[in-house]
């Protein structure tokens, strides 16, 4: 059998980075390359990852430390993340040689230890001690909701290059409202949302000083953020960017109250959230933020 290195923490390793990133591309078609050079890359996001006897990066599991209040308790928590493994060395059990790692290296360091999985692996994390939580979906139909629409006039698109001052300023001192679940010290993943993820879905409306990423399917809206310096009121918000050709409004995050917002527990395998913890932190109706996600 094929030996295998265990390699971690190497950022700043360009062959390895690099290594990293051809995996990511592959396995999930996303491109680290911007956010490490625009420096968005900290020590708070550590990979674990397996290397061949070429010093190819094939299998890897990563961690994100975060800061994160749930009920007005503070807790360290610990997020696992980019788990991948090459096609060619699948099923031979690299990615349990990582969880182990893993675990023994964190568990002792923080509060408790959660990840999004997707349907191929639901039965893999609770091998680990893991349970599985479902989280609630709040959205709302536009008609029930008596909503004032304004004129779209002060909405611009946003470019991460050309914006990207801007879209720091709002993620480095970013006000976050009130909820169930608060990620605090967010920045490096919010920004890796905007340059990687949702880089042509950000908008900014400039009487409210509000950075909204957002996308239209048919005719629902996804609201996936609302990031300001400043409070922000949700209705405000959505009275500026609904129109009335959308039918519903889906917040992939819990927003403040709003008249005829409808909340329900959803199971979906498509990620999936596992906690490992000494106590049930998670109860109730709640939903992690999709740009905390790693």
């Amino acid at each position: 059998m094929e030996n295998f290195k265990l390699v971690s923490d190497y950022r700043e390793n360009e062959k390895l980075r690099d290594s990293f990133n051809q995996l990511a591309k592959a396995t999930f078609q996303i491109d680290f390359s911007k956010w490490f050079n625009k420096g968005y890359w900290t020590d708070k996001y550590v990979p674990y990852s397996l290397t061949n006897q070429n010093g190819d990066i094939i299998a890897n599991a990563s961690i994100f430390k975060m800061n994160i209040v749930i009920d007005h308790v503070s807790y360290n928590a610990i997020q696992i993340g980019t788990v991948m493994t090459d096609v060619r060395y699948r099923n031979k059990g690299l990615s349990k040689i990582l969880m182990t790692e893993i675990m023994n290296a964190q568990k002792d360091y923080c509060d408790f230890i959660y990840l999004f999985a997707n349907e191929s692996v639901l039965e893999f994390f609770p091998r680990f001690g893991f349970s599985r939580v479902d989280e609630s979906e709040y959205s709302l139909k536009i008609h029930n909701s008596h909503l004032n629409i304004a004129m779209k006039t002060d909405i611009r698109k946003l470019d991460v290059d050309s914006d990207i001052i801007l879209l720091e300023t709002t993620a480095i001192n970013r006000y976050v409202n009130k909820s169930k679940i608060i990620v605090e010290n967010n920045e490096e993943l919010l920004m890796f949302y905007y340059l990687v993820v949702f880089p042509e879905s950000i908008y900014y409306i400039s009487e409210l000083e509000a950075v909204v990423l957002m996308e239209l399917e048919e005719r629902t809206l996804h609201i996936f953020d609302i990031i300001s310096t400043k409070e922000q009121d949700t209705y405000t918000v959505l009275s500026k960017v609904v129109d009335e050709k959308m039918e519903h409004v889906v917040f992939h995050f819990e927003p403040d109250h709003i008249k005829g917002l409808h909340v329900e527990k959803v199971q979906t395998d498509d990620d999936a959230l596992f906690y490992l913890s000494t106590s049930p932190v998670l109860e109730g109706h709640f939903k992690f933020p999709i740009t905390s996600h790693c």
